[in-house]
């Protein structure tokens, strides 16, 4: 499927920012993402050495980023940029990621999705290997579409 250098054609976040590197599975419903990132003691993220669980809302938030791209490029629209706005019901089921050996696997579902706005859920795991899977994190998000970034919001 979609390759670290196809995902970050569709999203604004560059380099190691990129924090998805597969996409296993989508369709109009949902997306199925997996990173071995949170590794990397080069994690942009990473501060004091460690890379706490919080951040795997980004990731959440990246994936819907990754969906709506690949929605867009598959109806030949032009991808609107959005901006989180909200995120609620988040359970983090534990504080830090760096040091989990296996991959990150996220699965983002649309709950609503209007022309302006989109939320989604998701839940976030890791797969150490051999069919096992920990639930780390879930909730929901919230997106506006079109939403001017801050320095264009400046200037009006």
């Amino acid at each position: 499927m979609q390759d670290r250098e196809a995902i970050a054609r569709l999203i604004p976040h560059q380099g190691l920012m990129c924090l998805w590197e597969q996409v296993e599975q989508w369709d109009a419903a949902r997306i199925v993402l997996r990173s071995h990132g949170h590794r990397d003691p080069a994690h942009p993220l990473r501060s004091q050495g460690v890379l706490r669980a919080l951040h795997l809302c980004e990731y959440g938030a990246q994936a819907m980023a990754v969906h709506g791209g690949l929605l867009g490029q598959a109806s030949g629209a032009p991808v609107r940029p959005g901006m989180l706005v909200a995120l609620r019901a988040v359970q983090l089921h534990v504080d830090f990621i760096d040091d989990l050996p296996g991959a990150l696997r996220c699965q983002a579902e649309v709950l609503m999705q209007s022309e302006d706005s989109q939320q989604y859920h998701f839940r976030i795991t890791h797969e150490p290997g051999f069919g096992t899977a920990t639930l780390l994190a879930e909730g929901r998000a919230s997106v506006m579409l079109g939403a001017p970034t801050p320095s264009e919001g400046d200037r009006a």
